[in-house]
């Protein structure tokens, strides 16, 4: 198998767009660390940046694009739609724009397929669903302010009700999932691959969380995966993101750290043999970072193994 040279690579989207296969993830990062991690990154060889209304640090991301001095046009800027703006599409956008201070985005998703009350955040909209927010999505191309549309969070019952939809006119280029071996999601995976939509693979390096049997668990920890790392003399995270990688995902690693940052940039001239992919592909262990129980419904259905 030829390894493509991962830090240059694209995958080619279903409108013809290419995503940067390696990305700086924010969610979490705050302010000034924001604004330098971006900045860092950017000047380090990452050509695209992931964040998102709900992460309040869209300005900070902005400021750190113009500081790294990299042509904005070189740049894939990825941010999403918060809940409670499901029925306010355009306004959510151009809140973003503002925000990042800049004249488009190249993807915009719908963060979660839930459509919250601004007024009561505990409830779902009574006479909206994620099927009109893909409406309003739709509208937005053509407007020279976004270049790609899709989705994150989206489970295979999601994905299915919404393609089968007849006011689908487009299907959807990403869907932004979280996958790593705690959480492989490799019916959701496949789903996607047979409907052609690119998947991006957040929380990527897992974390420390509660598994399945209510345990604590740490990906980077795993036996496996340490076993893999010395094995290859890469660090852990290394070996977790390329199983991403290899996996045929876009990898959106979140650091404030600039060695990390570099570290999680050096993805060219090796790869994982695959046995070692079967290995981690095969831990039994299950865990998510990200949880559904503070929305007022449950968008993380079970539908995805």
């Amino acid at each position: 198998m030829t390894i493509p040279k991962f830090t240059s690579h694209t995958f080619q989207l279903n409108n013809g767009a290419s995503i940067p296969a390696i990305g700086l993830g924010t969610w979490q990062s705050k302010d000034n660390d924001t604004h330098e991690a971006v900045k860092y990154a950017l000047r380090h060889g990452y050509r695209h940046i992931d964040t998102a209304l709900n992460y309040g640090n869209e300005k900070e991301v902005g400021e750190g694009i113009r500081a790294s001095g990299v042509p904005r046009e070189q740049i894939w800027v990825t941010t999403k739609l918060d809940n409670h703006w499901h029925h306010r599409v355009s306004e959510g956008l151009e809140s973003s724009l503002k925000d990042l201070g800049l004249d488009y985005v190249d993807l915009y998703l719908i963060h979660f397929p839930c459509s919250t009350d601004p007024a009561d955040r505990s409830k779902h909209l009574p006479d909206w669903d994620f099927v009109k927010t893909w409406q309003e999505m739709q509208k937005l191309l053509g407007t020279g302010m976004v270049k790609s549309i899709g989705v994150s969070n989206f489970q295979i019952s999601h994905l299915e009700r919404l393609l089968s939809d007849p006011s689908c006119k487009v299907v959807p280029a990403v869907n932004q999932i979280e996958l790593h071996p705690h959480n492989p999601s490799s019916k959701l995976v496949d789903y996607c691959k047979r409907k052609g939509i690119h998947f991006t693979a957040y929380s990527c390096l897992g974390g420390n969380t509660k598994s399945a049997i209510n345990a604590h668990t740490n990906l980077i920890e795993d036996p496996i995966v340490v076993k893999i790392a010395q094995g290859k003399n890469k660090t852990p995270a290394q070996i977790l993101l390329m199983w991403g990688l290899q996996r045929g995902s876009s990898i959106i690693p979140k650091s404030v750290t600039p060695s990390r940052i570099g570290s999680n940039f050096e993805m060219d001239g090796w790869s994982l043999s695959d046995d070692e992919m079967a290995a981690l592909t095969q831990i039994q262990t299950r865990a998510k970072v990200v949880g559904d129980g503070w929305m007022p419904i449950r968008v993380f259905l079970g539908d995805d193994e």
